[in-house]
């Protein structure tokens, strides 16, 4: 597929089809933090969420990127945030609230439209990402990055997940494969990058599972076992995340 990407900036009119498409299962949707960017990602930051559509029909979004800026006065190559995700939606709505740019652009969330995925279109959007980060002026952008096969594995660490490797070097992962194919160096974990936290009805309702015994529950789609406690009526999942970096000059 022949696609044209460009930011909100520059193409304000594919605004309201952010929500055409969500690839997210419903207990991803339940992390408190995630308010805080995506209330409003087109009024607060325009020029950092990325669109894609088809040369051929360019009123029709078939790919979307957030990012956001945030500020770390730590190297990157050797430290990022211990709370992933998390804790990049909290540093760039801090630095929001006080007037401040930031240094670092963090990738958020880089979404393909469902029937499309396992075209390269991930790929696109990433250089993307990355050429818009550079145009805007930094060095630097990284990324906690969900591994997308690593649900198939909820029993492995993530540390020892993001050391996997084939034989030609590249990570077992495709995610991951795709952001080292693009220049991105593997600098870290995070254990808690998304924290999603409920009672048990709440957990049924979102998963379909029974959650009626204390322990950990392997739920499709999660990265590693979800914890439930019957007894005090709740459970709780924390995400993990790749730490990845990208340099761009």
């Amino acid at each position: 597929m022949d696609v044209l990407t460009a930011t909100l900036v520059q193409r304000p009119d594919l605004a309201p089809l952010l929500k055409d498409f969500n690839s997210w299962p419903s207990f991803m949707q339940q992390d408190p933090v995630s308010s805080l960017y995506y209330t409003d990602p087109v009024a607060a930051y325009p020029e950092f969420v990325l669109v894609a559509v088809d040369r051929d029909r360019p009123d029709r979004l078939v790919a979307k990127g957030y990012s956001v800026p945030f500020t770390w006065d730590d190297d990157p190559s050797e430290s990022l945030p211990e709370d992933g995700w998390d804790g990049v939606i909290l540093e760039a709505a801090l630095d929001r609230f006080a007037g401040r740019r930031g240094n670092l652009v963090s990738a958020l969330e880089i979404s393909v439209r469902p029937d499309l995925q396992g075209q390269g279109l991930s790929a696109v959007m990433l250089e993307a990402m990355c050429g818009n980060a550079a145009a805007l002026g930094f060095a630097s952008l990284v990324a906690p990055v969900r591994p997308s096969a690593k649900h198939l594995r909820p029993e492995v660490s993530i540390e020892a997940y993001a050391a996997m490797l084939r034989d030609d070097g590249l990570p077992v992962d495709p995610w991951l494969r795709v952001h080292v194919r693009a220049g991105g160096t593997i600098v870290g974990v995070s254990a808690r990058a998304m924290t999603m936290a409920g009672s048990t009805a709440q957990w049924r309702e979102w998963t379909g599972l029974p959650f009626d015994t204390t322990g950990p529950v392997t739920v499709p789609e999660a990265l590693i076992p979800v914890y439930c406690d019957v007894t005090q009526d709740y459970a709780v999942y924390c995400e993990p995340c790749v730490w990845v970096h990208h340099r761009l000059t």
